[in-house]
């Protein structure tokens, strides 16, 4: 049974940083893809970074510069340091992780496995 387990939420003033985790357990597929999402109230679910078992990553627009993806003990881990964080940022942050053999990974939410989320709340 495949988990993802986030961790590292919290609050913040503006200009801060945290780092989430996210401890992944049954997950097989040796390629895949895993990422970040987050959704406010009232906005649909965007995503934040994603990496690809080949090591590429990808950023979204609005976080490029601010944040980085990575991951550690293979894809046992994942991470997402966030820096100066901004009121914007506010919102359920979500990993998820889906196998993909085509090369660069979607950005869509079409992946099979999430976790729980955990919140982020940046005050100004």
């Amino acid at each position: 049974q495949v988990q993802l387990v986030e961790s590292g939420g919290g609050s913040v003033q503006s200009g801060g940083s945290l780092r989430l985790s996210c401890a992944v357990s049954g997950f097989t597929y040796n390629r895949y893809c895993m990422g970040w999402f987050r959704q406010a109230p009232g906005v649909e679910r965007e995503v934040v970074a994603t990496i690809g078992s080949n090591g590429v990553t990808r950023i979204a627009e609005g976080v490029k510069g601010r944040f980085t993806i990575s991951q550690e003990n293979g894809k046992n881990t994942l991470y997402l340091q966030m820096n100066d964080l901004k009121p914007a940022d506010t919102a359920m942050y979500y990993c998820a992780a889906r196998s993909w053999y085509f090369g660069t990974c979607p950005t869509s939410d079409s992946y099979a496995y999430w976790g729980q989320g955990t919140q982020v709340t940046v005050s100004s």
